[in-house]
């Protein structure tokens, strides 16, 4: 007997081709996974109807592809919007249509990756510094052309502290350089660079003050 054999009289009664789809339907659309899910993928093709924005997202090995929309109601909060040939992580649910007997991924959130996630979170923070009115021209003040006591914030070990000396010397010599140590980077790095910004306030000698991490490339400091 092949798997497919059945006695008679135990054989469940044929469903429809609607009856199918349906069960299939309720499986997907039901699974709590399913309903609210991260995807990673290149988008492979775009296309902009009145009624949202569809695309389908390949696998990143080019062997698998999944149709995705993203309704013109849903457009404006997305972080950004899918573009071909880039590689970006959407949040979906799964949708079964029942007329192609197909799925796709209705998408409530594209995500860049790599490059493009950094510079997103860069424009982010911008944004929300901005919001604070932390670039506000009230609050900034005139650099003094020639200061003769600067102040630096950054770690002992960092690049960028070798290249901010190695830089004043050669322009500047002769400059007085005050060093405020502080860790600037992990947890620990924002209470450390208050502290150290702190310091300098207290010292008061320093007419200007540069906050530096990284460094090491093209002979120049790391600027934060």
């Amino acid at each position: 007997m092949t798997p497919f054999e059945l006695p008679l009289a135990t054989a469940p009664a044929p469903l429809s081709v609607a009856g199918l789809v349906d069960y299939i339907k309720a499986l997907l659309e039901e699974d709590a996974i399913l309903k609210q899910i991260w995807v990673v993928g290149e988008v492979s093709s775009v296309s902009n109807h009145a009624k949202g924005l569809f695309f389908n997202l390949t696998d990143l090995d080019g062997k698998t592809t999944i149709n995705c929309v993203a309704w013109r109601s849903q457009m404006t909060r997305l972080s950004a919007l899918p573009a071909l040939g880039e590689q970006v992580t959407v949040l979906g649910t799964v949708k079964v249509y029942p007329q192609r007997s197909s799925y796709q991924l209705t998408v409530w959130q594209v995500m860049p990756t790599g490059d493009g996630l950094k510079a997103l979170r860069y424009r982010q923070l911008r944004e929300r510094l901005a919001a604070e009115g932390l670039f506000d021209p009230e609050f900034k003040r005139p650099l003094p052309a020639l200061p003769q006591t600067i102040a630096v914030v950054s770690s002992p070990q960092a690049a960028a502290w070798g290249d901010i000396q190695r830089s004043l010397r050669q322009h500047h010599p002769g400059l007085h350089i005050l060093f405020s140590p502080a860790v600037v980077q992990g947890e620990s790095a924002p209470d450390s660079i208050v502290e150290a910004i702190q310091r300098v306030a207290r010292d008061g000698r320093s007419e200007v003050l540069i906050l530096a991490r990284g460094g090491g490339g093209y002979g120049g400091p790391g600027m934060l």
